[in-house]
């Protein structure tokens, strides 16, 4: 039995997906827990980029089976989009090939609707959501007046769900935020035409899973997002609407407690995060331009989802040692090293100063990080390009000093090193 979850140590965009790519060589199953297309993983392999949102990442790999687990919510249209896609590409997907939990919700016309109208209500306090309808469809899920995958078992009753809905989404948006109304029929008869061709993937995941462990299989639970973005755990309320942590994969895919074998930890070189929330170690101007990239390539920082550029700065070891605590990471898989390549210092956020005091751990979390200021630790840089390095003693001593000192002040081996975009572009230690 081996059971190993990948998560994101940092705000997520950490560069899982071509780490779930590289373990899912190994996994029977690959399976995602948490979240929706809100959520995106990028994995390159040769000349292809795959950009999947709800399909878990492993499915590149003809031998996994792909799991879309409970703690999921999941839009049918961004779903069926993202099978044609990679059918298109060369990958089988079918019933055999890929399981949706029954217990997952369904996202809506109405939940975007919502999403963006709530955004737009904001003003100047916008969260910054991808408007993509995951927060209002967590929210029906916690006020148990959401739609789950099992309806779509039954169509007509779907109808009158998705029916009886889209009317009651209609009262919000017109008596609330003075938006326009959806036409509930329309919505019905698309998401029934959803239904027909989701039905055969719906099924019960836990006691496949189960199963699948007590006989021996290898079992990889995909983390989306990261764990700043955690609802009880990240900068609240600049956070996600679900638990992308290590302990959610259990809840998201209904497994025991002791099952789990590794808990690997996803963080780049440095640190990003899309949307608005605190950033200690932000930088802005030419230092972030030459960490972001200009957009014109793939491996640049902006979002797979949103498009968005990605706000860049330092390596934060106080955020990645609070990651470590929350998650119980056994190991880390840095990414990006690449990038860091030509700068003459670097810098690590080795703690936090406030009203004259300096911290090396958050004292209530990560909630509000506006009275820190970053306290900095300089290295030397390197001037060799890593992209063909592909073994540890072949990297600068320079870069091997940096990623001994993250070791160090988080107390985590780093297993893996990703030097570029490529499947083939990791250090294996």
């Amino acid at each position: 039995m081996t059971f190993n979850i990948i998560v994101g140590a940092q705000w997520g965009d950490e560069g899982k997906g071509r780490v779930v790519d590289l373990l899912a060589s190994e996994a029977d199953y690959v399976a995602r827990y948490s979240g929706g297309d809100n959520a995106g993983h990028t994995v390159t392999v040769g000349e292809q980029t795959f950009k999947l949102h709800l399909i878990p990442s492993g499915v590149i790999h003809p031998h996994t089976i792909g799991v879309l687990g409970n703690g999921m919510v999941i839009n049918p249209a961004v779903l069926l989009a993202e099978m044609e896609q990679i059918r298109g590409a060369g990958v089988n997907i079918n019933p055999q090939r890929m399981r949706i939990s029954y217990a997952a919700h369904v996202i809506t016309p109405g939940h975007i609707a919502l999403d963006k109208a709530r955004e737009m209500a904001r003003g100047a306090g916008k969260i910054g959501t991808t408007q993509r309808g995951i927060g209002p469809a967590y929210n029906d899920k916690a006020a148990r007046s959401g739609i789950r995958m099992e309806s779509v078992l039954s169509p007509e009753t779907f109808a009158d769900e998705i029916m009886a809905h889209i009317e009651k989404i209609n009262q919000q948006l017109t008596s609330l935020y003075g938006a326009p109304p959806l036409d509930a029929q329309s919505v019905a008869q698309e998401y029934v035409g959803y239904a027909r061709i989701l039905a055969p993937y719906v099924g019960d995941i836990t006691t496949l899973l189960s199963t699948a462990l007590k006989n021996g299989k290898y079992v990889l639970a995909e983390g989306a997002q990261g764990t700043l973005l955690d609802l009880d755990h990240g900068t609240y309320p600049f956070v996600t609407s679900s638990t992308p942590t290590a302990p959610g994969a259990l809840v998201g895919l209904g497994l025991g407690v002791g099952r789990t074998n590794r808990v690997v930890g996803v963080t780049k070189a440095f640190q990003t995060r899309v949307g608005e929330g605190p950033f200690p170690t932000e930088v802005f101007g030419e230092a972030a331009t030459r960490l972001r990239g200009t957009g014109t390539n793939p491996w640049d920082e902006f979002g797979t989802t949103t498009g968005r550029p990605r706000r860049v700065g330092w390596l934060d070891a106080v955020l990645l040692r609070y990651a470590v605590q929350i998650n119980g990471l056994t190991e880390l898989t840095l990414t990006k090293l690449d990038i860091l390549t030509g700068l003459n210092t670097l810098r690590i956020c080795t703690g936090y100063k406030t009203d004259g005091k300096t911290l090396e751990n958050l004292p209530l979390g990560p909630k509000d990080l506006t009275p820190f200021e970053p306290v900095y630790e300089e290295l030397p840089g390197w001037e060799k390009d890593v992209w063909e390095v592909r073994k540890w003693a072949d990297l600068p001593a320079q870069a091997q000093a940096y990623i001994q000192r993250i070791e160090t002040l988080v107390d985590v081996p780093v297993s893996l090193v990703s030097v570029g975009p490529e499947r083939d572009q990791i250090i294996r230690r």
